[in-house]
């Protein structure tokens, strides 16, 4: 899981909601974290492959959080799916990223 307490500069400066690359940034860093958690011991690191982030709700104050889980985790891939939700528990985002496990 993680969180991230918005501010003026996460805002797009016309509607004053939630930048759509902030969300991503908190569900990329959230699976990352993951993915360094479950990298096999011979590994050196990883790369993102692959990323996709659906929308439904916009923020505009309060305090994001992603939680993350698992999807597949192989040897030369693991999938991670996010969803951010905003301070009320609403949906804000459904994220999926592919990352490329690195020998």
């Amino acid at each position: 899981t993680a969180e991230l307490n918005l501010d003026k500069h996460h805002l797009e400066p016309t509607r004053g909601v939630c930048h759509s690359a902030t969300i991503v940034a908190l569900a990329d860093t959230a699976c990352g974290w993951g993915c360094v958690a479950h990298l096999p011991s011979s590994a050196s690191g990883f790369t993102i492959s692959n990323l996709t982030a659906n929308y439904l709700h916009g923020a505009k104050n309060g305090t994001l959080h992603s939680d993350c889980r698992l999807a597949h985790g192989g040897r030369s891939t693991q999938v991670w799916d996010a969803v951010v939700t905003g301070e009320d528990g609403k949906n804000l985002a459904l994220f999926r990223c592919t990352q490329m496990i690195l020998y």
